[in-house]
């Protein structure tokens, strides 16, 4: 009996923080360079390509060929708040929302292509 009553005092023992358990800086820094390069790897550049996106679609201009996210090509005839007008073919217009606008026909797509849907 008094063999494992010293046994369990060993190990709440080894689960105790020591009195002198170190610098509370050193026991976070795991965590702040996690941190760091999460916020350089994923969130800065998805902030940039939000941005890249953003200028794109406010500087778009009536006149303007483009080419929508689902594939279709046409030209701004109207632009709207949150929507423009396209001419995809003579007397054929369609109204789309701005952000389903991808990019200028011809150049590479400014709205990432998104996967999995």
């Amino acid at each position: 009996m008094q063999q494992l009553l010293s046994h369990l005092d060993f190990v709440a023992a080894m689960g105790a923080p020591a009195d002198g358990s170190g610098n509370l800086l050193l026991q976070f820094a795991p965590f702040a360079i996690i941190l760091a390069i999460f916020y350089f790897l994923i969130l800065m550049p998805m902030k940039r390509r939000q941005r890249k996106v953003q200028e794109f679609q406010s500087a778009l201009k009536v006149g303007d060929r483009v080419i929508t996210t689902s594939g279709i090509y046409g030209q701004i005839t109207k632009i709207n708040e949150k929507s423009v007008q396209l001419q995809i073919a003579d007397k054929v217009r369609i109204e789309v929302a701005k952000s389903a606008v991808g990019g200028y026909q011809g150049q590479e797509p400014v709205v990432p292509e998104q996967s999995g849907l």
